[in-house]
């Protein structure tokens, strides 16, 4: 934990650069007015959409609670569409510019062996996104359940996090050897950086910089792990 926690002390110290908070703000405001004007136009689609997906149960009198539950739930839906768009755009377009930056203040060492980075990347994000956002449509209706809300998405979004940035941010500097290793060797600490990350991009506000707060993190956190194998193994960064 305490490789996490150095993590998200130097990712936080990052956004206090112009340049890396420029490249942490953009995606979230793009994938928040691209899924707005979708949402204005669709509204009357999705709130059909959930209320066919609501639990059959007898809402004569209170019609009211299934609109509401409906709404909620398509409200949710949009909020996951924002949030794994956001985390694409991060992870394919912003994160080789955050890796140039924090590999030259911090890991300037670190010699870059990686292969085929942008299709790996994208391929990466895209399929760790296509089924975070089929996983949780599935579970909408069980958001509906008492304390469910505050531990599925939570959990799912922990997922999310190291399934994708654990490779993003190592991508450019580690054979694939050498991120296997990693990967077995740090799956733990990897996973409590993605609930830890999963946990602020539920903050309103700071969540617009969530995704490339997690990001960073994983890129601080693969690139020490990375420096600390290759000092161990006797070879030269």
């Amino acid at each position: 934990m305490i490789e996490v926690f150095a993590a998200f002390n130097r990712s936080l110290r990052d956004l206090t650069r112009r340049e890396v908070l420029w490249q942490a703000l953009w995606p979230p405001l793009l994938a928040l007015v691209l899924w707005l004007v979708v949402g204005y136009a669709l509204w009357a689609q999705g709130m059909d959409m959930m209320t066919r997906i609501l639990p059959q149960l007898p809402w004569e009198g209170w019609e009211w609670v299934a609109r509401w539950a409906a709404v909620f739930l398509l409200l949710a839906a949009f909020a996951v569409l924002v949030y794994v768009t956001a985390i694409l755009l991060v992870a394919v377009f912003a994160l080789p510019r955050l890796i140039e930056l924090v590999a030259a203040r911090d890991y300037p060492d670190l010699g870059r062996h990686g292969e085929n980075v942008f299709w790996g990347s994208l391929g990466t994000t895209l399929g760790a996104g296509a089924i975070f956002v089929f996983g949780f449509l599935a579970m909408l209706p069980l958001l509906l359940i008492p304390g469910v809300l505050l531990v599925l998405p939570l959990a799912w979004g922990a997922w999310l996090n190291q399934r994708t940035f654990r490779f993003d941010a190592l991508a450019e500097h580690a054979s694939r050897a050498e991120m296997q290793r990693l990967v077995r060797e740090n799956r733990s600490r990897f996973y409590a950086a993605g609930l830890a990350t999963a946990a602020v991009a539920h903050l309103p506000l700071v969540n617009l910089l969530a995704p490339a707060l997690t990001a960073l993190v994983f890129v601080h956190l693969g690139l020490a792990a990375l420096r600390r194998q290759r000092q161990q193994g006797g070879i030269e960064l």
